[in-house]
């Protein structure tokens, strides 16, 4: 693997260009101890080989995508002034770039007039979307579906909440006549849709619960951390896109720029469709100094510092990467849905293996064959350490019986669980991988099944 380095030399250009902003101040510099800095850096980099190679196209385990260099060298360029997005006094040019960033997000999924910033990540962005709608309907439940990422669940115990799970379907969807159930006691408040479940990448029946919606009349937030940006792709099958395009008419939405949207880690969305929401996060602090009466991120957020370099890094890389159907960003997510339905078509024809749902988005989950489900899960944690050692990086899922029961009816489920295996196509280069990646996949196969 060779790291990317020839976009460095930008960063000291850039940099030059930055100092001419201050050209009418005093001379002010800072000695450095270059020599102390090499060594302690050295270090570093010793330290940080301790890692898998998450950038290379063989690493398809977790969700971690490498951010753009374009992204990098913005976030490097804006440490030299650190900008804290809280306040305008803090963060005056990043917190614009903020506004506008988040606008264009925004604006994929049809709303030109909106209430949103940016967070930490996605569990902090539900956890606003969560605690807005306690606010709107104090005292309701919240619920979600059992494939739902666990953190809603912990939301609402963090907030005192409410909060019960719907099952799903064997295609890890939300079952909207049990949904309906629970919405007949009249308790529920708020129903949490999810578009691109962290496990099986699932898109939740959107449709049919906004149906619902109109007879119960509750507040409907979507959990798109992971699968925001796919509102983007023109490769989706009919009733993922059906569901995309009903997007608009939710009442929130989260969407991570630091999974899709080619960003460092630390960087969540937030959106509300009703910008009167921010009454709920009014305050008046005698600690905060607000020097301009324009509207402070601040007064919009529940954190409170926060790092004007993730919205410097989003906003150049979505200058460079329009967020629009047809342009490179949406091409590179249209291969990496690509990469995964290649992947799942090998599994499939792979008498070793055993397949289920196929990817709605760009993960791919499969069993390895056997008699019973702890057989099939112990078989799958071999060949997860097989493949990691043919530089094949995987990762497991333990999923529940009756997610699979259907699609395995010769199995013998001796448990209620089977380990799964699991990849994460989300780099557009997996497409050009996959022989690659298939390849260490059956050699690892051969040696272990």
């Amino acid at each position: 693997m060779t790291l990317e380095v020839k976009s460095l030399s930008l960063l000291g250009k850039a940099l030059e260009k930055l100092e001419q902003g201050f050209d009418g101040l005093p001379h002010f510099g800072r000695s450095v101890d270059t020599t102390a800095l090499e060594s302690i850096l050295t270090e570093v980099a010793e330290r940080m080989k301790d890692n898998y190679p998450y950038e290379h196209p063989l690493y398809v385990g977790q969700m971690l995508k490498p951010p753009h260099p374009i992204a990098r060298l913005a976030y490097a360029l804006s440490l030299w002034i650190n900008p804290n997005n809280h306040a305008l006094d803090g963060g005056r040019c990043s917190s614009h770039m903020e506004k506008e960033a988040v606008a264009e997000i925004a604006r994929i999924f049809g709303w030109d007039i909106h209430l949103g910033h940016l967070c930490s990540g996605g569990t902090m962005a539900n956890l606003e979307a969560l605690w807005i709608a306690g606010s709107v309907n104090p005292g309701k439940k919240i619920v979600a579906s059992v494939q739902a990422h666990y953190t809603h669940s912990r939301i609402c115990g963090v907030l005192n909440i409410p909060f019960e799970a719907v099952p799903c379907d064997n295609l890890a969807r939300m079952k909207t006549d049990d949904l309906e159930t629970l919405l007949k006691r009249g308790d529920v408040g708020t129903v949490v849709a999810t578009l691109g479940t962290t496990a099986t990448g699932s898109i939740d029946p959107l449709p049919e619960i906004i149906e619902l919606r109109k007879k119960y009349g509750f507040r409907l937030h979507v959990d798109s951390a992971y699968g925001g940006y796919f509102i983007l792709a023109q490769n989706l099958r009919d009733s993922s896109r059906t569901a995309y395009d009903r997007l608009h008419e939710v009442d929130s939405i989260v969407v991570d720029p630091h999974k899709h949207g080619l960003q460092p880690y630390g960087c969540g969305c937030v959106l509300f469709k009703d910008p009167s929401v921010g009454r709920f996060y009014k305050h008046d602090s005698p600690y905060t100094y607000f020097t301009s009466s324009e509207l402070h991120l601040g007064e919009i957020s529940l954190e409170c510092s926060r790092p004007g370099a993730s919205a410097v890094a989003l906003w150049a890389t979505q200058k460079m990467f329009p967020l629009v159907r047809g342009g490179q960003f949406a091409d590179d997510l249209e291969r990496c849905r690509t990469a995964a339905l290649k992947f799942f078509t090998f599994l499939t024809e792979d008498s070793r293996f055993m397949t289920a749902m196929e990817p709605e988005l760009d993960i791919v989950i499969w069993a390895v064959a056997a008699r019973s489900a702890s057989e099939a899960s112990r078989l799958a944690s071999e060949l997860f350490d097989g493949a990691a050692a043919e530089n094949l990086h995987l990762a497991k899922a333990n999923l529940p019986a009756y997610l699979l029961a259907d699609h395995w009816p010769s199995l013998e489920w001796d448990q209620d669980y089977i380990t799964c295996l699991r990849a994460c196509m989300m780099k557009p280069e997996h497409l050009d991988w996959i022989p690659q990646i298939t390849s260490a996949l059956k050699r690892a196969a051969e040696k272990i099944l």
